[in-house]
């Protein structure tokens, strides 16, 4: 474990709802986005570190990070690393301030079921900023993008 984790796995836990993330596949010189859901599109919880210091003038920053594990069935057909998504029974563990045995805590720090999660391709507007609507979470055919990309006006190359 980096040592900059060591002191908020120990202290500073949190959970970071979510109703999907996305991983990017690698196929040749392109990436092909996919969105991950947990069941039929359920909210569901990441495990979170945050932290805070003092900026060089005197202003709190606070910042959070996702911890991964290795991936899951599902998402090793995408990436080989997955963000640790909690289960509902396993919350009140994480954030317990009691809980500061790191062992005890990292136990839980292991892959989601990959049976009670689903994946699809979505386009790749999902990776500009400005895209920030649901339609970058639609299923869409792969190659999709590519396709829109060579249709000229009347629908032909």
């Amino acid at each position: 474990m980096k040592p900059a984790f060591r002191d908020p796995l120990r202290l500073r836990r949190c959970l970071i709802p979510a109703d999907g993330f996305y991983e990017w596949k690698r196929t040749g010189t392109s990436k092909q986005p996919f969105c991950f859901e947990v069941n039929d599109g359920q909210l569901f919880v990441f495990a979170g570190l945050w932290d805070g210091w003092k900026d060089s003038s005197g202003q709190w920053v606070r910042t959070c990070t996702i911890l991964t594990t290795v991936a899951n069935a599902m998402t090793a057909t995408v990436h080989d690393r997955m963000p640790v998504i909690l289960s509902p029974d396993s919350y009140d563990r994480w954030l317990d301030p009691g809980m500061q045995n790191v062992v005890a805590v990292s136990e839980l720090l292991k892959p989601y079921d990959a049976r009670l999660m689903r994946c699809y391709p979505v386009s790749s507007r999902v990776n500009h900023i400005v895209n920030d609507d649901e339609a970058c979470s639609r299923p869409v055919e792969i190659g999709e993008d590519l396709n829109r990309l060579f249709v000229w006006g009347n629908g032909h190359l």
